[in-house]
């Protein structure tokens, strides 16, 4: 019996890896891409082994070559934390525009559906409440956000150019802040640096006064998102997260209570451009895809604590 095959570029980051283990549960032959700039094969190490799954170390920001028949591509190759795209601008931008224009080259040629992964940052620092995908955001094109920003609007822009020119079966899913196991400690996003700290013991920074709202999707619910539009017929952008908004230092005390550590909350600048809110509105999620989370952030949280605190010990 045929498996169609998969191809998931960042396969061994955060997000891909759990899109591979999605996607052979699925049923699906998967094949990862990753330069491992970000990625660890530590999140793919379980799958190795397995007869279908295969590993890829690739840059594709230049050709890609894979041999037989790929039916789907899932295109999640990026830095995608503050402190990567920040240490790496260049990298970010090439990989947004360079790769994914081989990405889609790629499923030009093999007739393959692709989808891209785009990012809730497509909305800068909104000035529309929550988000919906017809807000067509505000952002400082050449700030230091501005690089990770820009380089997933570029990718939806050439994304729908290859749709409507070359009639490319694609999808864009644009993403929240989504947290779980095989988060870095050091990617520089709130929860693992909260979490880290706290399971330290040292006092827990907050930039700004904390008053920032974010929304945090466990990654069990974003990669269920992400499979239902992958098998939908959608072709616009669709929001993927979890509505429940909280202040950032509201969720400081939330990790400081459920990991029972003595740490205390200190400020620092915060950082330019940062996003006062963010929230998705997710109703074109639902209604289309029949989509929304189930994961509570308490439950979620303590999954992701327990992964930390065995990272921390090993």
């Amino acid at each position: 019996m045929y498996k169609p095959t998969a191809v998931v570029t960042g396969g061994a980051g955060f997000l891909g890896s759990h899109l591979c283990d999605k996607l052979l549960a699925e049923g699906y032959k998967v094949i990862a891409v990753d330069n491992l700039i970000t990625g660890n094969t530590n999140n793919i190490a379980h799958l190795i082994g397995n007869e279908n799954f295969s590993f890829v170390k690739h840059d594709i920001t230049n050709y890609i070559y894979l041999p037989g028949r790929i039916d789907f591509i899932l295109h999640f190759a990026s830095p995608a934390s503050p402190i990567d795209y920040l240490k790496l601008p260049i990298q970010t931008l090439k990989v947004g525009s360079l790769g994914t224009h081989k990405v889609l080259g790629l499923a030009k040629e093999k007739k393959a559906r692709v989808l891209i992964a785009s990012t809730s940052e497509v909305y800068g620092d909104p000035v529309v409440h929550p988000q919906t995908e017809d807000y067509w955001g505000n952002v400082n094109p050449i700030g230091p956000r501005g690089v990770y920003d820009e380089a997933k609007r570029f990718a939806e822009a050439i994304t729908m150019a290859y749709h409507r020119y070359h009639g490319l079966d694609t999808r864009i899913v644009r993403i929240f802040n989504t947290y779980g196991p095989r988060m870095r400690l050091d990617d520089g996003r709130a929860l693992p640096a909260f979490v880290g700290q706290a399971l330290r013991g040292e006092d827990i920074t907050v930039f700004g006064d904390g008053s920032q709202t974010r929304s945090f999707c466990y990654v069990s619910d974003l990669v269920d998102g992400i499979f239902k539009l992958l098998m939908s017929n959608e072709v616009d952008p669709v929001n993927i997260g979890n509505p429940s908004e909280i202040t950032i230092k509201q969720f400081a005390e939330e990790v400081i209570k459920l990991t029972g550590t003595k740490s205390k909350i200190v400020y620092q600048e915060l950082p330019v451009d940062d996003p006062k809110v963010r929230q998705p509105n997710i109703e074109k999620a639902k209604r289309i895809l029949g989509w929304e989370p189930k994961v509570g952030r308490s439950e979620g949280l303590k999954t992701t604590i327990d992964y930390f605190k065995k990272v921390i010990t090993a």
